[in-house]
């Protein structure tokens, strides 16, 4: 939580990938590779995308046959969609699994949030996120070691393990010098 003067905000401003990756927020070093290669990496937002990113969601995990319409018809329980996009592949054409909703009420995100993550679309379990990268400053999508989603079995805090414990930590040589590196054994 963030106290921007008046009261505290309960979302988060920035995204910081060793802090994403701890499991109480206060980790000063990076545990995994996946969170080293958030750290190392560039990422731009693309600018082409519209409309207002706190209106708009996240939707994760779907099923490769899950349709566009679906999506539109399940989401639009919540609110007036402005904007649905099932993101594809753009050489084979097939569903890349994720999709954003964007809404014309904030009201609408809410009740999405609340009532969609982790419930069956076409048999897959989804989540649902806010949108976090025209909203999150220094936001790394998860191919490049970040983001919020996933699944338990990866043994990763920040992709959903609550219930496995970390692994013993191990030393990793950076290059020049001596090793200082910490990171969990996967």
């Amino acid at each position: 939580m963030t106290y921007d003067g008046n009261e505290y905000n309960k979302l988060a401003m920035e995204y910081d990938p060793i802090k994403i990756g701890s499991i109480d927020g206060t980790d000063t070093e990076p545990h995994d590779r996946a969170i080293l290669r958030a750290l190392r990496s560039e990422y731009t937002p693309n600018k082409l995308v519209k409309g207002n990113p706190k209106h708009t969601i996240f939707i994760g995990r779907l099923n490769h046959r899950t349709t566009q319409e679906t999506i539109q018809s399940e989401f639009s329980k919540f609110g007036k969609v402005l904007h649905c996009r099932l993101v594809k592949d753009i050489v084979t054409g097939k569903s890349k699994q994720y999709a954003f909703v964007e809404f014309e009420k904030i009201d609408s995100v809410d009740k999405a949030l609340k009532h969609m993550h982790a419930e069956y679309l076409d048999g897959s379990e989804i989540i649902v996120e806010r949108e976090a990268e025209r909203r999150l400053m220094g936001w790394r999508p998860r191919r490049l070691g970040g983001g919020f989603g996933g699944r338990k079995e990866s043994g990763q805090l920040r992709f959903g393990c609550r219930e496995k414990p970390h692994r013993k930590p191990i030393i990793v040589a950076t290059g020049d010098g001596p090793p200082t590196k910490w990171y969990y054994n996967n």
